[in-house]
């Protein structure tokens, strides 16, 4: 555990830019379940960070077919 924080600490610019991409997929995915009425994986995507992973398996899986992202 303490590698990954001294990895961290020495390597800001990579956690900022890991931080930056979870909040815009966490972002994107909260406001499609949101508009989609979708209360559970509403609470699942705020309380669960997989640093965008499940985020892009929500949004890829509930894609609209004339939607692109």
């Amino acid at each position: 555990m303490s590698n990954i924080i001294q990895f961290m600490t020495s390597n800001k610019l990579m956690l900022l830019l890991l931080i930056c991409w979870s909040i815009i997929w966490k972002g994107v995915a909260l406001w499609r379940s949101a508009r989609n009425k979708q209360l559970i994986w509403y609470i699942v995507l705020l309380i669960v960070n997989t640093l965008g992973i499940l985020e892009i398996i929500y949004l890829s899986f509930f894609k609209k077919k004339h939607e692109n992202l």
